[in-house]
């Protein structure tokens, strides 16, 4: 398996189908480049997602997480890119990306996007 940052998101079968439940995420190393200045932008990005029939490979959401270190995004738009990258690989029955991103200018931007 790859230790490259990578677009491409791995899914496994869901073990309880049938079952509602909720998996969350905490990522605390999250890092695009500011579309402006060519400055990293560093943040935490949450995901929560009740699954249907797959859930999506942690690995590869870490190697995906990490694709984002040289791409150049504002926040807004790299936290619903995200969610539709998500949404499109493993179709959840409810989804939430929040992008919880560090002071700039003296601003904090928090940026939440929800699925349906």
């Amino acid at each position: 398996m790859s230790t490259q940052p990578s677009t491409e998101l791995d899914t496994f079968p869901n073990p309880r189908p049938g079952r509602n439940y909720e998996i969350r995420f905490d990522c605390p190393e999250f890092t695009c480049v500011c579309p402006k200045t060519g400055q990293p932008d560093f943040a935490t990005i949450r995901i929560r997602y009740t699954p249907d029939e797959t859930c999506v490979e942690l690995k590869s959401l870490k190697l995906y997480l990490w694709s984002y270190r040289e791409v150049g995004a504002f926040h807004e738009a790299v936290t619903n890119k995200i969610l539709d990258d998500l949404v499109a690989a493993i179709s959840p029955k409810k989804m939430v990306v929040e992008g919880d991103f560090w002071v700039r200018g003296g601003i904090t931007t928090v940026v939440e996007v929800q699925h349906p």
